[in-house]
């Protein structure tokens, strides 16, 4: 039930929502990054002596450093070529959370991403549940 990058409270995305997230990061100049990580690495809901809880703190979180699947997709021009590879890399490493990055070639700086895969093992959050209750 932990939350993770944009989109990660949601039902899992199709792989029309994800192409179509896709082209936006195609849209805006940006180069598309399939990262993926295990339970275990994916999640840090502390940050040494700031205790800070990577949930929500968008922007500072010390599990910003997954592993890269092969090299960013330069020179991508088609979500398609995204999602063969998000499938394939699910293929390889099924028990772990995927996600895809867009960076700035110019800025040299990651620019969005978003959960394009959840294990099975780890369900995604209702909506209703991520309310403080009390």
């Amino acid at each position: 039930r932990r939350m993770f990058e944009t989109f990660s409270f949601l039902p899992p995305l199709s792989d029309a929502e994800i192409s179509k997230q896709v082209q936006y990061l195609l849209n805006n100049g940006w180069t598309p990054c399939i990262e993926f990580e295990d339970s275990a690495h994916a999640y840090t809901d502390g940050h040494g002596w700031a205790n800070m809880d990577t949930s929500i703190n968008a922007g500072y979180y010390d599990n910003r450093y997954w592993v890269m699947w092969k090299l960013p997709m330069y020179g991508c021009q088609n979500p398609d070529e995204v999602i063969a590879e998000i499938n394939t890399c699910i293929k390889c490493f099924p028990e772990c959370y995927v996600r895809v990055a867009g960076f700035d070639n110019i800025k040299q700086v990651q620019c969005s991403a978003f959960l394009a895969h959840r294990p099975a093992s780890e369900a995604a959050c209702a909506v209703d549940q991520r309310q403080v209750q009390g």
